[in-house]
């Protein structure tokens, strides 16, 4: 990390550094380009809140970096760290997150100072519902408007609390559950979202490996399985990410957290860690795993894949020279700064990056919001219907070919897609979809030859595209 540069800030100049490098290689308009760049506002508000008989003042920030499409979209993170910059890096590249996904939102960010690990749920509902309400006066949340969801920090539990505050503002607004998503499933939320950030992961990368002429100048086979994973966090979205990469055959030799990390060269079961973890506070004394006091140090150990999946620049000029991974997927945002970066390239590293690979997140909580738009949940419509035309089928074959499935077949042929069956289809299609998009970027720009600035130069140019659409520049 630079030295005397606050985090925010270093974090902010390597999304606008990662920003220019892409829009140079753009025949863009510069006018354009320029406002691509800027952030369109932010929104900065103390206020009051009374628990216990005292009155505590907190500071809660909104960035709306985007308003190309609207609504705007973006988590909130309850953390003592919040701050000004942070939140703008965070809106920046949830645009061209977004951008890079072809999901149609412009890019926000929000947090609130508040360590919602020390917080009595009391207070935090109280913090949360005060925000909301102060968004709400300024019109800066709704379904047409900006739409939050959780972050580092808030989970399911804070998104129904605004929910249900915007509910009690707009009462008698058809859409109004579309005003933030990451509900719980009976409030309005959708399956699938809580794993979808880890899971849009594990689509990205296993896409990454399969990519031949990537994986062969690393010297590896093409394939998820047998591959040789650390993983740095294991929250919502390293988690999951994990567990799927698991089940698809990858070997987790590493987890590191905040209280320190363990290896094991032969693998971890990342359910039974996870478990025990929850149990005892720590992943020290898992069995069969070395403890590593610093988890920083576990970064540095020889792997295929170095996943980092909690916060931004973990990976700096510091400790760059050291990593030793093959590829580094960013499951975090902003987890390599841009001094990490040049040497990590330099070294012949691939990085997948954030704005790429962490896209599930937002692109579930697109599929959320066009199910509160709708007012109706997925595969209700369809799935009986499909089941019966499977099944007339099913029996029609046995009819003709004299031969009987056994009711497990029948019932795995027969079964009708429900709404997780379709976000999960819906995430894994924009994922595929979005890797080949910014591999083209590689293929027909001979300037551009890492995936980051691909996915930023595909975003731009698609977000170029908008504002030229809107007649206002040339």
């Amino acid at each position: 990390m630079s030295a005397n540069v606050a985090p925010g800030r270093e974090f902010l100049d390597s999304v606008h550094y990662y920003y220019d490098n892409a829009a140079k290689h753009s025949n863009l308009n510069p006018g354009i380009l320029a406002q691509i760049r800027t952030c369109n506002s932010v929104y900065k508000v103390n206020f009051p809140v009374e628990i216990n008989g005292e009155v505590q003042v907190f500071e809660g920030i909104r960035a709306q970096h985007s308003h190309h499409k609207l609504p705007t979209k973006g988590g909130i993170r309850y953390s003592m760290h919040v701050d000004e910059d942070e939140v703008v890096a965070l809106a920046t590249l949830m645009t061209f997150k977004c951008a890079v996904v072809d999901v149609p939102f412009g890019g926000a960010k929000g947090g609130v100072k508040i360590n919602p690990r020390t917080s009595s749920v009391e207070l935090l509902e109280k913090v949360t519902r005060r925000f909301a309400s102060e968004l709400i006066k300024k019109n800066l949340i709704g379904p047409a408007m900006d739409v939050p969801a959780p972050d580092y920090g808030t989970g399911a539990r804070e998104m129904a609390w605004i929910a249900d505050t915007y509910h009690t503002f707009k009462y008698g607004e058809t859409n109004a559950l579309g005003c933030v998503t990451g509900k719980p499933v009976g409030q309005g939320g959708i399956r699938g979202r809580t794993e979808a950030t880890g899971l849009g992961v594990f689509f990205g990368l296993r896409e990454a490996l399969a990519d031949t002429e990537i994986i062969k100048l690393l010297g590896l086979t093409p394939g998820i399985e047998g591959k040789r994973i650390i993983v740095q966090g294991l929250g919502n979205v390293g988690y999951h990410a994990a567990i799927y990469c698991q089940k698809a055959g990858a070997i987790i030799t590493g987890i590191a957290e905040r209280e320190g990390g363990i290896y094991n060269p032969n693998g971890i079961d990342v359910d039974e860690l996870f478990q025990y973890r929850l149990q005892n506070g720590s992943v020290k004394g898992f069995h069969g795993c070395t403890y590593l006091e610093s988890s920083s140090e576990l970064l540095e150990h020889e792997c295929d894949v170095l996943l980092p999946a909690a916060l931004e620049n973990v990976i700096h000029q510091d400790n760059a020279a050291r990593i030793k991974a093959k590829i580094i997927a960013e499951g975090a945002n902003g987890p390599v700064t841009q001094e990490a970066e040049r040497i990590l390239l330099a070294r012949g590293i691939v990085i997948i990056p954030d704005l790429y690979l962490n896209a599930g997140g937002v692109t579930v909580s697109y599929f959320e919001w066009l199910k509160n738009l709708s007012n109706v949940r997925f595969g209700r419509m369809g799935k009986r219907a499909e089941e019966a035309s499977l099944k007339r089928l099913v029996d029609t074959i046995e009819k003709n070919t004299g031969k009987s499935l056994s009711p497990e077949e029948k019932e795995l042929i027969i079964h009708g897609a429900d709404e997780r069956d379709l976000v999960y289809s819906g995430l894994e299609d924009t994922m595929i979809t979005a890797y080949h998009e910014i591999r083209e970027v590689t293929k027909q720009k001979s300037t551009i030859t890492d995936l980051r600035t691909a996915g930023f130069y595909s975003a731009i140019e698609k977000i170029g595209v908008s504002y030229q659409s809107l007649g206002i520049f040339p």
